[in-house]
């Protein structure tokens, strides 16, 4: 029993590196607007879902994605591989431009994009707890699997959300 929970956690591990990988393979490809090398087919489904909490002109990501603006940078300063299907990342310039970026993936294909912009996130498993020699679910839990890191924005006053999973 031992060994197929370090199989299952070796390829766990290995679906958030290559999910990891992903992500800043996307990042990498946006970044490249002075040379013109900006794909990202094969990266993001088609059919994307979308997302998005903060001020109404700061949609910097999507227009990136949409090819509408090449003037915003991101760069990020944390990321974060959450379970086996979401990464997390975050950054920010100075103290007022703070963004955090929620990407869902399936079979390595960027499904689904949540993007936070001057807003502090708390993602929170709220998922049942399977017991299973009950073969039944407790009461939800409340683990805090990632957090937003303020560093240098700690005094800013910036409303606050909890994605739950």
């Amino acid at each position: 029993m031992e060994s197929e929970m370090t199989s299952s956690t070796t390829a766990a591990t290995v679906l958030e590196n290559s999910n990891i990988t992903t992500v800043r393979s996307l990042y990498k490809a946006i970044s490249n607007v002075n040379d013109g090398n900006r794909d990202i087919s094969g990266l993001i489904a088609t059919d994307l879902e979308w997302w998005f909490h903060g001020p109404q002109n700061c949609h910097h990501m999507m227009k990136m994605l949409t090819g509408k603006s090449d003037y915003f940078k991101f760069e990020p300063r944390s990321v974060d591989a959450i379970d086996d299907d979401c990464v997390i990342v975050e950054g920010w310039e100075g103290a007022q431009v703070y963004w955090v970026h929620v990407w869902t993936l399936k079979d390595g294909v960027i499904t689904q994009f949540r993007e936070y912009f001057n807003t502090w996130l708390t993602v929170r498993d709220l998922r049942p707890i399977k017991i299973k020699c009950l073969s039944m679910s407790s009461s939800p839990s409340t683990t805090t699997l990632w957090q937003s890191h303020p560093r240098d924005l700690a005094k800013r006053s910036l409303p606050a959300l909890m994605l739950a999973i």
